[in-house]
C-alpha cells in the first residue's frame, strides 16, 4: 500500500509540474532514453514433461532507446525492452531488440512500434557465467506509446506504457511464449 501511494504521488507531482512548463523541446538529432516502472508478464512453456503457464506481476528493466530523429516528428529507433518473472526459483527477463519508428501525433503525444528479437535468460544480476546460463532466442514485436508530462529544451519526461510479444524457441521442438504489459516513467535527451 505504501508502494501505491508512492507512484500515486509521483504521478500527481509530475503532471502538475508538467502543466506549467512551456513547450520548448527541440527535437533533432541524436535521442537517448531509458524508462522504469512494473506491470504483467504471461509466460507458457510448450514443455509437456515440465509445463509452466503463469502470470505474474514484473519489475520493467532494462527498457532502453536511442536513436536519430528523422524530422521534428518521426525517429528511428533501437528500443530494448523487458520485464523480470520468477521461473523455478530464480529471476529471468524476457526482452525484445526491436528496430522501431517513435512517431509524435500531438506534440506531447508519441506512439512507437517494432519487431525484433526476442531474448529469455537470466535477469542480469543472476548472470554468473554466460556460457552456462540458459539463454532462448526468437522473434518480438513491441508497440508502445507515452505522453510527456515535463518537456525542456532538450529533455522530457513521460509516462509510458508498453505491450510485447514475443516466441523463444528452446531445445527440441520446445517454445516459450511471452506477453507483457508495462507502464512506467520515461527520461529521455534529444
Amino acid at each position: 500500500m505504501k508502494n501505491l501511494l508512492v507512484i500515486i504521488f509521483t504521478f500527481c507531482t509530475l503532471a502538475a509540474f508538467g502543466q506549467y512548463t512551456t513547450n520548448s523541446v527541440e527535437r533533432e538529432g541524436f535521442v537517448f532514453g531509458f524508462s522504469i516502472g512494473g506491470g504483467a508478464i504471461s509466460i507458457a512453456d510448450s514443455d509437456q514433461e515440465n509445463p509452466f503457464d503463469e502470470a505474474q506481476g514484473a519489475i520493467s528493466l532494462p527498457n532502453l532507446k536511442f536513436g536519430w530523429m528523422l524530422n521534428d516528428r518521426l525517429a528511428l529507433m533501437a528500443t530494448f525492452h523487458g520485464l523480470i518473472y520468477e521461473y523455478e526459483g530464480s529471476d529471468r527477463s524476457f526482452d525484445a531488440i526491436t528496430p522501431s519508428l517513435q512517431y509524435w501525433i500531438k506534440d506531447r503525444w508519441w506512439i512507437n512500434g517494432g519487431f525484433g528479437l526476442a531474448i529469455d535468460g537470466p535477469a542480469l544480476y543472476e548472470i554468473d557465467d554466460l556460457d552456462e546460463e540458459d539463454w532462448n532466442f526468437g522473434c518480438a514485436v513491441v508497440a508502445s506509446t507515452g505522453y510527456e508530462m515535463v518537456q525542456r529544451r532538450n529533455f522530457t519526461i513521460d509516462l509510458q506504457t508498453k505491450v510485447q510479444l514475443g516466441r523463444t524457441f528452446m531445445e527440441g521442438d520446445r517454445h516459450r511464449d511471452g506477453a507483457a504489459f508495462s507502464v512506467g516513467i520515461g527520461f529521455n535527451w534529444y
